[in-house]
């Protein structure tokens, strides 16, 4: 029996309820918006509108990676973060909310930057900061800078999707090394690295020890080995004054701040996400001793 798109979707939420509760409503319509490529209204009062059977067949491929436990966004191939829907990929980490209180940290300074900013997004994945901060600040020079060639695949995509090929690059880079003097030096790198423990891997939601990649989750026992390494490595890449911006996780502020001045940063602030944990901060590089 051929089915309207909008007897599926009742299907579909019905299907998903046990598992996804109140959010099957949501996640029905992006999968049968998905499958379709029918914009919700069309779906929701369009009830005259048969499925075909290709459709129907994604369709279920797409409900039974949901409740194997899969990800919305490794499901679509996309994610919308800051206004941009973004390529996302098993390859780099899903663009969550809480990576918005770096993003819009960095993005208030950088607005104040010289003309013609060059700003580094250092452990870029999907390049979803950098990207964010390159449509906001209009003359601003971004690199994003990324180990994993699955990701840079991802990330060059993004660029290419968002326009922005003429003001965003991406290259290889391991954040675990010395910077390579061909970057060049920036007015501001922006990271969001590794900081899950190696403990708290172990304990991580199915959904994403799973599924998104561990390379971009685990910074070593306590969490922090991105960070030492960083300020180590690449404040020889910041120019006189430059500033820093980085995201950790819950708890880890305090370490955070003591890495930076340890190493002749100040801190000038923090900033929570939207769950009131401090997430974010941002600070600036004293320079070398003389």
């Amino acid at each position: 029996m051929v089915k309207t798109y909008s007897e599926l979707y009742h299907e579909v939420r019905h299907a998903l309820f046990e598992t996804q509760g109140a959010d099957a409503s949501q996640i029905a319509r992006e999968l049968v918006c998905a499958a379709s490529g029918l914009p919700i209204s069309e779906i929701v009062s369009g009830r005259t509108t048969h499925a075909d059977a290709a459709a129907t067949q994604k369709l279920q491929s797409y409900v039974e990676r949901i409740q194997n436990g899969e990800p919305l966004a490794y499901v679509l191939g996309e994610w919308d973060f800051c206004g941009m829907t973004l390529t996302v990929t098993p390859d780099v980490l899903i663009p969550r909310d809480d990576t918005m209180a770096v993003t819009e940290l960095a993005m208030k300074k950088a607005m104040f930057l010289s003309q013609n900013p060059r700003i580094l997004d250092l452990c870029a994945g999907s390049g979803c900061i950098g990207l964010a901060l390159a449509h906001r600040v209009k003359d601003a020079r971004v690199t994003l800078g990324e180990l994993s060639p699955a990701a840079i695949r991802v990330a060059k995509k993004n660029i290419v999707d968002q326009r922005l090929t003429g003001r965003v690059n991406c290259i290889t880079v391991d954040a675990m090394k010395p910077a390579s003097k061909f970057l060049g030096t920036f007015d501001m790198i922006v990271s969001n690295p590794p900081y899950v423990t190696d403990e708290e891997y172990e304990r991580l939601d199915p959904s994403v020890r799973d599924f998104e990649p561990k390379m971009a989750l685990v910074g070593g026992p306590d969490g922090l080995d991105f960070y030492r390494a960083i300020v180590k490595n690449f404040s020889s890449a910041l120019k006189p004054g430059g500033f820093l911006c980085f995201e950790f996780g819950m708890g880890q502020h305090d370490a955070v701040r003591e890495i930076l001045e340890q190493h002749r940063y100040t801190v000038l602030q923090m900033r929570e996400d939207t769950g009131n944990i401090i997430r974010a901060v941002l600070a600036q590089y004293k320079g070398e001793e003389a």
